[in-house]
């Protein structure tokens, strides 16, 4: 198609999903820009909100199902209250891929009817509002995932029968505990970015400073859930997309293994690639969020309906061993055991990150936990292994998609795939990755179970504490170092981010005259800029082993508030 063209489809679809915005919830003046007005989450946005507004929206997961399930709260009311919000983030952000507020508020009224007949909430997750990134398919919306060359099909695809009835499997769950669904977030077409970019929408801002990005793939997610304009939501993550966006937002969020949560039914780039799978997990402003939503999927069985989901319902017998080992009841001694990786061999973080790392060392070694330094194998291997897994179709899937259209690819994932697809790899070059991956995660393993003999606890280090990028956040089109977040995806570990500080210009100065270790590391270090970065948020991530998703929330959650209170 001609070039005026899918500028033309872009323009119409985007128009369309603003224009569902209710014009009482539009911001009348200018927004300003980042230079006058850099942070507009917190007092700026709830300027727009009345106070019974900002009470909801101020109210994480739990506190609303609270509320709801009790009563005290209607699902409309808390409904209308985050539907505002989430209109007002997208208009500061460009957050939003798909608003259907009022099939939101039709979802609540029902459920207050329900409540009203039976005396009894519908499920547990009763008046819950929860955000989506656009990779579910759900009733009466499109998916589009970025791509102009999805816009009025399924997938790319036309006359499947599936437009705008399919739903995915962990839609059908949510709506089952009660959950009342709102809107779809904004990702970079592709997903395969740290930065969420695309031709519908163009690009998501981070709130907290809007000088940076917002993270990718779930970006639209980060932006919202920063903002308050959604109590909880899903991303996916197959080399960050979770854990990028919650570190920049400082959220809470949480990569689980694959096999953990139902992916069953959603949209995919290069979907059967089965080296490094992509996985769906929450995000949210509270561990305790994030436990309500998975411990409540697991108790629809996820099992009988995805046929990757492993049978394996809540385990609180994870959690409670947390507790025993910091107890003294169990022989504790009161003592958990954490590795700490300050950088992974290639790129040492900015000032902001190691600061980030240097807090939470000593907060667990003023609660009398032990540290020691993370020395694993070589995540050069490991990383470049996982990129090779990105493009054995080489970018065959990501480019039709294009074609569909005739839209160019954003620099960001250019950069990466090129603007034609390359060759595709063969079945044996295919095998000789696995092999290599499984070599590598066994000599992970090995170095993880030899620990044991350095933490005084009778154990192997029980978690480790570790960036998940170079940087508090990325400048547009900077994002060059995805290592401290690929990492896990290889391994498939489960990993929970931590919000730990804001980045401060007094204090995190620039490393002048720091001699790069290679390439990677010039361009991190050369990208710092106190004075732009000022104000960002900071967090790490806390990795465990391979489907420890209770275990790593307990110890996020005992770390975070740790963190949080000095």
């Amino acid at each position: 198609m001609a070039t005026e063209s899918w500028q033309v489809r872009a323009k119409t679809k985007r128009d369309a999903v603003n224009s569902l915005i209710p014009e009482q919830w539009r911001i009348k003046t200018p927004i300003p820009s980042p230079l006058a007005q850099r942070d507009v989450t917190g007092a700026y946005i709830c300027q727009y909100l009345t106070d019974a507004e900002v009470e909801i929206t101020e109210t994480d997961a739990v506190g609303i199902v609270k509320e709801t399930t009790a009563g005290r709260w209607t699902a409309v009311d808390v409904a209308q209250a985050f539907c505002h919000r989430a209109a007002l983030a997208h208009q500061l952000t460009n957050c939003l891929h798909e608003i259907f507020f009022d099939a939101a508020i039709e979802s609540a009224t029902k459920l207050d009817a329900y409540y009203a007949e039976h005396g009894k909430p519908l499920g547990p997750l009763h008046g819950l509002p929860v955000s989506l990134k656009d990779q579910f398919h759900v009733k009466g919306v499109e998916t589009t995932m970025g791509y102009v060359g999805w816009i009025g099909t399924f997938q790319g695809k036309t006359g499947t029968g599936k437009e705008m009835v399919f739903e995915s499997e962990m839609v059908r769950e949510l709506r089952a505990l009660g959950v009342v669904l709102y809107c779809k977030t904004s990702v970079p077409h592709t997903l395969m970015s740290g930065e969420t970019v695309n031709n519908i929408i163009g690009y998501c801002w981070n709130p907290k400073n809007r000088n940076l990005s917002c993270g990718g793939s779930s970006g639209g997610e980060g932006a919202l859930i920063g903002l308050k304009g959604s109590p909880v939501g899903f991303g996916t993550d197959i080399g960050g997309s979770i854990r990028i966006p919650a570190a920049f937002n400082g959220l809470y969020g949480i990569r689980p293994s694959s096999g953990r949560l139902p992916y069953e039914g959603m949209a995919n780039s290069m979907d059967g690639q089965n080296t490094v799978l992509s996985v769906v997990g929450p995000l949210a402003t509270t561990v305790a969020s994030l436990r309500l939503i998975i411990k409540a999927l697991l108790g629809q069985q996820p099992w009988l309906y995805d046929p990757l989901v492993n049978e394996m319902p809540w385990r609180s017998d994870h959690e409670q061993c947390i507790m025993n080992y910091i107890g003294t009841a169990n022989g504790g001694a009161g003592k958990l055991a954490f590795g700490i990786m300050r950088h992974d061999g290639v790129v040492n973080p900015q000032p902001p990150v190691r600061r980030a790392i240097d807090i939470v060392v000593k907060v667990l070694q003023k609660l009398g936990h032990k540290v020691i330094e993370w020395d694993p194998p070589s995540h050069k291997r490991g990383n470049e292994l996982c990129m090779k897994t990105w493009r054995f179709d080489g970018g065959k899937d990501i480019h039709g998609a294009f074609a569909l259209s005739g839209e160019p690819p954003a620099p960001q994932v250019s950069d990466g795939y090129g603007t034609s697809p390359s060759v595709e790899a063969s079945a044996s070059e295919i095998a000789t990755v696995n092999v290599a991956k499984r070599e590598w995660q066994k000599e992970y393993m090995d170095y993880w179970n030899s620990t044991e003999r350095f933490t005084d606890t009778g154990r192997s280090v029980d978690a480790v504490i570790a960036p998940i990028a170079p940087f508090a956040a990325a400048l547009p089109e900077k994002f060059s170092y995805y290592g401290f977040s690929t990492f896990v995806n290889i391994l498939d570990y489960t990993s929970a981010v931590i919000p730990v500080t804001t980045s401060n210009k007094a204090i995190d100065i620039a490393d002048d005259g720091y001699q790069p270790l290679n390439e990677h590391d010039r361009l991190v270090w050369e990208r710092y800029d106190p004075e732009v970065y000022d104000g960002a948020h900071v967090a790490v991530q806390l990795v465990g082993r391979r489907l420890q998703e209770e275990k790593v929330l307990a110890l996020a959650e005992l770390v975070g508030n740790a963190v949080a209170s000095g």
